[in-house]
């Protein structure tokens, strides 16, 4: 199941989304990372077919299993690595973003979401690395 992680790199921090070895092969990716400063707004979706939107044109979709690649619709691209029955971070992303949403399923959804909304860089761990997965 995908991971989602605030990491530190060169250019301050970002978020990243990795993709377990059978999600990456059907997503054709092996992550996204886009740096913090996107994230317009963070949410939790406990349903996680709600957290989708438009059709898939990357990637793969079992109907009341999993979703996993990228979904066109009228605002642009999401990408979605969600699963039945686990609760769904919500990340909105802001212009110059790859993807207009970013909907990754994890267990612990709600720290997840907290983490990403908190402000600075100062409340990040020493290690510099924050991480959920599921």
């Amino acid at each position: 199941m995908a991971r989602l992680a605030v990491e530190r790199d060169a250019d301050g921090w970002a978020v990243v989304v990795r993709l377990a070895w059978w999600e990456a092969l059907l997503a054709r990716r092996r992550a996204v990372r886009v740096p913090r400063a996107w994230v317009a707004a963070t949410g939790v979706e406990p349903d996680w077919w709600r957290a989708m939107r438009g059709t898939p044109v990357v990637g793969r979709c079992r109907p009341g299993r999993f979703c996993v690649g990228e979904r066109e619709h009228v605002l642009g691209r999401d990408f979605v690595a969600v699963r039945a029955g686990v609760p769904v971070v919500v990340l909105d992303l802001r212009p110059p973003a790859p993807f207009v949403r970013l909907a990754v399923s994890v267990p612990d959804a709600g720290e997840a979401a907290g983490s990403l909304r908190s402000g600075g860089d100062a409340d990040e761990e020493d290690d510099g690395v924050g991480e959920a997965s599921g």
